[in-house]
C-alpha cells in the first residue's frame, strides 16, 4: 500500500502541475488588477520550481509561518519547462522568483535578460562556480545524479556500479530514462558525456557514440518521473538514471528501489535560485531568496527533503545522516559546465534527431 501511496503521489504531482497551470492562466487578470495584496489582505510570492510538493508545500507552509502577511503561491514543473515558462513571460512576468534547476539552464536565461542582479546574505559561503559573477543566480543545493535499480529483481551486486556498466548486454531493453529533453537532470548526465569527450578527444564524435551504445540499450524514454518510477516498481524496466532526492523520498515511502553513486564520478549539479527580471514583487521575492538560503531553511530543506546544501560553511555534523553518508560516497566527476551551458542545446537537438530511438 505503501509503495502505491507514494506512486499515486508522484501521479498527482504530475495531474496538479495541469491544475496549476489552468489556475495561473485564470489567475493572471487577478495578479494583474491586485498586483500588491491578495483577497485576503496578504501579499502573494510566486514560484516557479521543478521542486516537487515535498520540498514546496515544506517552504511555503514555514515561511507563511514567519512571514503571516506573504502568500506563497508555486508552480512545480520540469526545469526545461520553468525556463521555456519564465522566456514566455518575459514581457509581462508573473513569477517572483525562479526556484530550482541546474545552473546550465539559469545561464541561458542570463543570455536571454530573464534574471535581475540580487546578491543574498549568503552568498560569499558558496564557491566560486556555485554563483554567477555578477548575481544573476545563485546555486542553493547540489543535485546528485545517481544510477537508480529495483532491489527486488537485481542484488546490489548485480546492479551497475559505473556509466559503463549501464552497456552491458545484460542490461539490454532493461533500461528507461527520463526525456532528456525536458529534465535538467538528464541533459547534465547526457552534457557530462558529451563535454568529457571534447576534453579527452577534442569533439563529441566518442560522446555521441556512447549516447548511441546507451540508446540500443534503452526500452523506453518517459515523460515525467512519475512515470519512471511506476515502470521501475512494476519491473517493466529495472535500471535508470535519475537523481538522489527522488530515491530517498521513494525509499522513505517503501519503494522497492536503491541506488548507487557511479564510481568513475557524479556530475554535481549547481541547483540555483535567481530573481526574476521585472517580478510584480521583488522586495518580498528577494526577502524569500535570502531566507530560502540561510542556515535554517537549508538545514531544514536536508533534513525534511533530502536536499543536499550548496554552502560551505555549515558543519557536517550538523547534517542529516543520510546527507553525511552521501557527502562521504560521491565522486564528483570532472565536468565542464561553461561549454555544456553554451553547447548543451544544440547536443541536445543532435542526440533528438539522430540517436533518439534508433537502437
Amino acid at each position: 500500500m505503501r509503495i502505491a501511496e507514494s506512486i499515486r503521489q508522484l501521479v498527482v504531482r504530475q495531474l496538479d502541475e495541469t491544475r496549476w497551470m489552468t489556475f495561473f492562466r485564470a489567475s493572471v487578470w487577478l495578479l494583474l488588477l491586485a498586483p500588491v495584496g491578495c483577497g485576503d489582505g496578504r501579499t502573494p510570492l510566486v514560484l516557479y520550481s521543478p521542486h516537487g510538493r515535498d520540498l514546496l508545500e515544506l517552504m511555503e507552509r514555514t515561511y507563511e509561518g514567519e512571514r503571516p502577511e506573504i502568500d506563497v503561491r508555486w508552480l512545480d514543473m520540469g526545469s526545461q519547462e520553468v525556463y521555456d515558462r519564465i522566456r514566455s513571460e518575459s514581457v509581462n512576468p508573473q513569477a517572483d522568483v525562479w526556484f530550482g534547476g541546474p545552473d546550465t539552464i539559469f545561464s541561458r536565461g542570463v543570455e536571454d535578460g530573464l534574471l535581475e542582479p540580487f546578491a543574498p546574505t549568503w552568498a560569499d559561503s558558496l564557491p566560486p562556480a556555485s554563483r554567477h559573477p555578477d548575481q544573476l543566480y545563485h546555486g542553493l543545493y547540489e543535485a546528485v545524479p545517481i544510477l537508480v535499480y529495483n532491489s527486488e529483481a537485481l542484488s546490489a551486486e548485480a546492479a551497475p556500479a559505473d556509466w559503463e556498466d549501464l552497456l552491458d548486454e545484460r542490461f539490454k531493453d532493461e533500461i528507461i530514462i527520463r526525456d532528456p529533453l525536458a529534465s535538467g537532470t538528464m541533459r547534465s548526465a547526457f552534457g557530462m558525456v558529451l563535454s568529457q569527450s571534447v576534453s579527452e578527444t577534442g569533439d563529441t564524435a566518442a560522446g555521441f557514440e556512447w549516447l548511441a551504445s546507451l540508446d540500443r540499450q534503452t526500452k523506453d524514454y518517459v515523460v515525467n518521473p512519475a512515470m519512471l518510477f511506476e515502470k521501475l516498481i512494476r519491473q517493466e524496466g529495472l535500471v535508470s538514471i535519475w537523481e538522489l532526492t527522488d530515491l530517498l523520498f521513494l525509499q522513505q515511502r517503501g519503494a522497492p528501489l536503491d541506488y548507487k553513486f557511479p564510481t568513475s564520478g557524479t556530475p554535481i549539479i549547481n541547483d540555483s535560485i535567481g530573481l526574476v527580471k521585472g517580478s510584480p514583487h521583488q522586495a518580498e521575492a528577494k526577502a524569500f531568496i535570502d531566507w530560502v538560503g540561510s542556515r535554517e531553511a537549508l538545514l531544514l530543506a536536508a533534513q525534511e527533503a533530502f536536499r543536499l546544501p550548496a554552502r560551505v560553511d555549515l558543519p557536517r555534523e550538523e547534517l542529516p545522516e543520510w546527507a553525511q553518508e552521501a557527502l562521504d560516497e560521491i565522486v564528483p566527476a570532472e565536468v565542464d559546465w561553461q561549454l555544456i551551458a553554451a553547447d548543451g542545446n544544440q547536443w541536445m537537438s543532435h542526440w533528438d534527431r539522430a540517436i533518439r530511438g534508433r537502437g
